[in-house]
């Protein structure tokens, strides 16, 4: 559902800039986790003209052609029976497809060569750690193990567990130097990659990047932050101590008809980002600076990972045009849950969006005047 709102952010720069203007000539940063890497690398990957490979509005038409490949339905009643026994052995899809329609859209384009500094966490399994694949790193370092080609970087970070395969890839500097890398989908450490990105312009704040002059270290009431969620499910009790405290490992893995293990932890990890966020703007009076959108009521099959039906397809994108109508809301720090921002007056994400698009266009003009020409 994210892609709505950016088309939404990029059509209303487009009226103060015009028609050729890309997300990437707005943002000092894009992140994204999952599928929101792979949503990152199509909005700053360069194409033949050094323009953006992707404008906004395809990236909706990309998910429908590519999404039910990536993910292929086994219908009739033994398709859930199927999927269990090969969610046992294995995970539920190969991967395939996904791989060859990345380094098709990709090709050998890498992390160094993005149009705007991108950052796509993923997770390493074999060093147990957290890998950031952040363009900071590597533009001004060619001799640098990190600079990964971003097809590798976005099939790793959507190598969600026991949905798709984890991804094993090595680099090699110009001196020789190779890193292997056994990677698997961002999400398991960073669902909402908001909170990476503020830090990676942090350390670039610390490093005098004449990017963020005259902004100093830790003035977080200056940067503007637009977080766009792929939706999570309403909230409901969908596990229990009392069924879960019989759960072995086929439980945790396999409970209640979903993938518990997974679920817990992405939530978890999504949601302790945005109440940290919300908590240091609220702190520093610039609440209006962040925005995150967010539809937490989807049910059923509008929840899940993986169905990806043209279907179900249609309904989401319906969900994120309804979405665009809804209040902003934020997340009531007691609670956990999302609120309406605001009492006096219901600003909807789309006039947000809207108000963002006319800050950031802004901002570039700004850039453009005292650039040495």
């Amino acid at each position: 559902m994210d892609d709505i709102s950016v088309y939404l952010l990029l059509h209303t720069a487009m009226k103060f800039d015009g028609e050729e203007a890309r997300l990437a000539d707005y943002f000092d940063v894009i992140a994204g986790t999952s599928t929101g890497g792979l949503v990152t690398s199509m909005l700053a990957a360069p194409n033949k003209k050094n323009r953006p490979l992707f404008a906004a509005k395809d990236i909706q038409a990309f998910y429908m052609n590519h999404a039910p490949k990536i993910f292929p339905q086994k219908r009739g009643p033994f398709g859930r029976i199927m999927r269990i026994f090969r969610s046992l052995s294995g995970p539920s899809y190969d991967g395939k497809y996904l791989h060859e329609v990345v380094r098709k859209k990709l090709g050998t384009t890498r992390l160094c060569e993005t149009l705007t500094d991108v950052v796509i966490p993923t997770f390493d399994i074999k060093r147990l750690q957290p890998i950031i694949f952040s363009s900071y790193e590597v533009k001004n370092d060619k001799c640098n193990t990190m600079d990964a080609l971003l097809s590798d970087i976005c099939i790793s970070t959507s190598a969600a567990p026991t949905y798709l395969p984890a991804h094993y890839f090595k680099t090699e500097d110009y001196h020789g130097n190779t890193k292997e890398f056994h990677l698997i989908d961002g999400g398991v450490a960073a669902n909402n990659p908001a909170l990476v990105a503020i830090g990676e312009v942090t350390k670039q704040i610390f490093k005098e990047n004449p990017d963020f002059f005259p902004i100093k270290p830790m003035d977080y009431g200056r940067f503007l932050v637009i977080s766009l969620g792929t939706g999570s499910a309403k909230f409901e009790a969908n596990y229990n101590a009392q069924t879960a405290k019989s759960w072995g490992v086929l439980g945790w893995l396999l409970g209640s008809g979903s993938t518990p293990l997974v679920d817990i932890f992405t939530q978890a990890s999504a949601d302790m980002v945005d109440i940290h966020i919300s908590a240091v703007f609220k702190a520093l009076h610039s609440e209006q600076n962040y925005l995150r959108i967010q539809d937490d009521t989807l049910q059923g099959t509008l929840s899940s990972v993986d169905v990806a039906t043209k279907e179900n397809l249609e309904k989401l994108a319906s969900i994120g045009d309804a979405l665009l109508k809804k209040p902003v809301s934020r997340v009531n720090l007691e609670t956990g849950q999302m609120v309406p921002a605001y009492r006096s007056t219901e600003m909807t994400n789309e006039e947000a969006l809207k108000r963002f698009a006319k800050l950031l266009s802004d901002e570039r003009r700004i850039r453009w005047a005292r650039s040495p020409k």
